[in-house]
């Protein structure tokens, strides 16, 4: 038996369509209310044109501090989906370096600061 899940995205926006308020849900999240975001980056892999198809949004609440943070926890993640999906140990490893040494590029920064 198949099943239909929503994932619901709300994009507040400003005057000048800058985005000033962003929240989801998605329908087997188990959330009572939509949960609020400061960014958010979505990618769908188009099957006949085989590009990347992408929306990345965040706030102007979202802090530069944040923003490393938020792109060092999805090279992390990205290494976790390319391992689980492909096996391919050495480029998992490649993967799983640079996001080692962008996160000390940044937080090692952000120390300086």
């Amino acid at each position: 038996m198949s099943k239909t899940s929503e994932i619901l995205i709300k994009v507040e926006l400003d005057e000048e369509n800058l985005p000033t308020k962003i929240e989801w849900d998605a329908t087997d999240s188990g959330n009572e209310k939509f949960k609020e975001s400061l960014a958010f980056m979505l990618s769908f892999w188009d099957k006949e044109e085989k590009v990347l198809l992408g929306l990345d949004l965040w706030t102007k609440d979202m802090m530069v501090n944040d923003m490393n943070n938020f792109f060092y926890q999805n090279f992390v993640k990205l290494a976790d989906m390319y391992k689980r999906a492909t096996h391919n140990e050495n480029v998992i490893l490649k993967i799983q370096n640079f996001a080692d040494e962008f996160g000390k590029a940044v937080f090692e920064s952000e120390e300086l600061n």
